[in-house]
């Protein structure tokens, strides 16, 4: 990251951030480095950061702290694709699979910035370009083509490389990037995957056709979906926001953007431990019966 002269922050809408954000003032203040906020955010809380606009802190941060979770970190990534500023994502509550602080290690994470004691990993995401809407996508977790209620099953062909590959049957097929492993396509039965890992997992959701199986495709290759004749109209969600409806004929073209965002990482084993915790994981095999 080199010379930190400004640092932004990115927080959560509802939860208590005082304390992690008096933190952040009061180091900032001994290492003269500026801080800004977002307007609409900054303005609810006693806070000696400099309002301004996201476009602004996006282009201006060097590095970028988000205080929150899950959500929090997405929406930070978000922010700052296209631009320089590396993210460090903070935990308030609940344990999340991207934060790599709690508050009460702050300081001593901050310390670690002042002396290089960490290093800068890119983040991949997910792009999508549909011919018949004018506008593309960008998913940082995953892209997910939903059944909607009352409708048909998501019938769905999966081309790579321009040619067909494989069809599934389910109520949802989620194209997830190695963070978003852990999130809906996890739930849906699909692989747990570094972070580091440029590419993209393909998991259908509760699925009907005789293949059920996630597929791992490398960073490099094109894959794109096609809602068959016969599926139900199915919503498009980025990240969990529906973007969209794309009816039978639609057909999405998907692509990895291996380094669209940068994340500050303090250690080596962070991540392997948070998942660890947070599924409840052992020392040992369990056995059934």
């Amino acid at each position: 990251m080199g010379v930190l002269r400004k640092v932004g922050l990115v927080l959560h809408p509802a939860r208590e951030s005082q304390q992690a954000i008096d933190t952040i003032i009061d180091w900032a203040k001994s290492k003269s480095v500026e801080v800004l906020g977002l307007k609409d955010e900054v303005k609810r809380i006693d806070c000696a950061a400099v309002p301004v606009d996201t476009d602004e802190l996006a282009a201006a941060s060097d590095l970028v702290i988000s205080l929150g979770g899950d959500g929090t970190m997405l929406r930070a990534m978000r922010m700052m694709h296209g631009h320089h500023g590396a993210i460090l994502p903070v935990n308030l509550g609940r344990l999340g699979f991207l934060a790599e602080v709690d508050v009460p290690d702050l300081a001593t994470a901050l310390g670690q910035i002042d002396t290089g004691e960490y290093r800068v990993e890119p983040r991949s995401a997910v792009t999508a370009s549909v011919p018949a809407w004018s506008e593309h996508l960008l998913a940082f977790n995953d892209i997910a083509l939903v059944r909607t209620p009352g409708h048909g099953l998501a019938s769905v062909e999966l081309s790579v490389a321009g040619q067909p590959f494989l069809r599934y049957a389910a109520d949802a097929l989620v194209v997830a990037t190695a963070t978003g492993s852990t999130a809906y396509s996890f739930s849906a039965g699909g692989p747990i995957i570094s972070p580091t890992v440029k590419g993209l997992v393909v998991t259908p959701a509760a699925p009907h056709s005789a293949f059920n199986r996630s597929v791992v495709l490398d960073c490099a290759e094109s894959l794109a979906l096609t809602v068959e004749d016969g599926s139900g109209a199915l919503a498009v969600e980025v990240d969990g926001i529906v973007a969209g409806t794309a009816e039978p004929g639609t057909r999405l073209e998907l692509r990895t953007d291996p380094d669209a965002a940068r994340v500050v990482r303090l250690g080596e084993a962070t991540f392997y431990q948070r998942v660890r915790r947070k599924l409840g994981l052992v020392d040992g095999a369990s056995y059934a019966g």
